[in-house]
């Protein structure tokens, strides 16, 4: 038979393992315990009929321990679902724990209410966007640095091998052509090779052009800083007064050509129009030239008053080439 005392006065006053010893106050580290004190009335050893309440992934349970069922320690603590609304779980409290100490169904009232409000402020801050804190393995860290290190180590080993092999091969240290060697891992070798010299020969030409494209920039603002530290400027070859001269110049040419071709083909048109046409039969043309149709002569240009002096006048003399035409009886007696 279970007897509370004799267990208290082993427990409380010589060892427990779930006693925890301070200057001022013991307290308890049992799972079961209601208040976390080590106490007579908190102890869940030393008390036949016990309750308390746990938590388990957010959801809150009631235990209870009954001296009926102390002979059977795998069914010792009945499990009682409370309810998520706090009003609720204090009524399913009062309901189970009836005829119970005063002292229990405070403390266990107490619990649920501590409980509920970590629950709340737990879902708060989950809320919350913060920065989540990643634990670090110095010990893997340190194991991945090494293995790094020796694959480093054991690259350079295999390239500072694979270049001293090239070097046996290109100064026929081996012959013509190595026996215990496939030949096409050599060819693959001495392509990569070629390929790498062609990139670098490329980089280099590439390098040349930019290098000659900025030294002709370079000597260019060179001169032209040269030039502005003399003070000289860039000027056109006619002023104001000479652009304007000129541009009446070769108005005036313009109107000489057109007054000199106007005459020649009026004159043209009298010595055609002076020939009867007895002398010249209607249906023959007179060969190498052709009657031109008498051209209106354009308005003449009204010369702008331009301010300035002007330049000296041109005279223009035209000569044209004119077909070898035969000469009638009425031309003749006419010249």
């Amino acid at each position: 038979m279970q007897s509370d005392d004799v267990i208290w006065s082993v427990i409380g006053h010589e060892f427990c393992s779930y006693k925890v010893k301070t200057v001022t106050q013991n307290f308890c580290r049992n799972e079961y315990n209601v208040t976390g004190l080590c106490t007579r009335q908190s102890c869940p050893l030393a008390n036949s009929r016990y309750a308390t309440v746990r938590e388990n992934e957010g959801v809150l349970y009631l235990y209870m321990k009954t001296i009926e069922r102390a002979h059977t320690p795998a069914n010792m603590w009945e499990k009682i679902e409370l309810s998520k609304d706090y009003s609720k779980a204090l009524e399913q409290i009062d309901k189970e724990l009836k005829y119970w100490p005063n002292f229990t169904i405070h403390k266990c009232k107490q619990r649920i209410t501590k409980i509920t409000q970590y629950l709340i402020k737990m879902r708060r801050i989950k809320l919350r966007q913060e920065p989540k804190l990643v634990g670090v393995k110095k010990k893997l860290d340190r194991r991945e640095a090494t293995r790094e290190r020796k694959a480093l180590s054991a690259a350079h080993l295999e390239k500072s091998i694979e270049k001293e092999l090239i070097e046996r091969l290109k100064s026929k240290a081996y012959g013509d052509a190595p026996l215990n060697v496939n030949e096409s891992v050599w060819q693959t070798i001495l392509d990569r090779e070629k390929s790498g010299k062609e990139k670098e020969l490329n980089v280099g030409a590439e390098l040349n052009m930019e290098d000659d494209e900025t030294d002709g920039e370079e000597e260019e603002e060179e001169m032209e800083e040269e030039w502005d530290a003399e003070g000289g400027e860039f000027v056109s070859d006619f002023s104001g007064d000479e652009d304007g001269d000129l541009d009446d110049e070769l108005s005036d040419l313009e109107d000489v050509v057109d007054g000199g071709l106007g005459a020649e083909e009026s004159e043209d048109d009298e010595s055609d129009d002076d020939s009867s046409p007895e002398d010249q039969p209607p249906s023959k043309t007179v060969l190498g030239k052709r009657k031109t149709k008498p051209t209106a002569k354009a308005p003449p240009r009204k010369k702008l008053d331009k301010p300035g002096r002007r330049g000296p006048r041109v005279e223009v003399e035209i000569e044209r080439e004119m077909e070898s035409v035969p000469l009638t009886r009425s031309a003749l007696a006419d010249w």
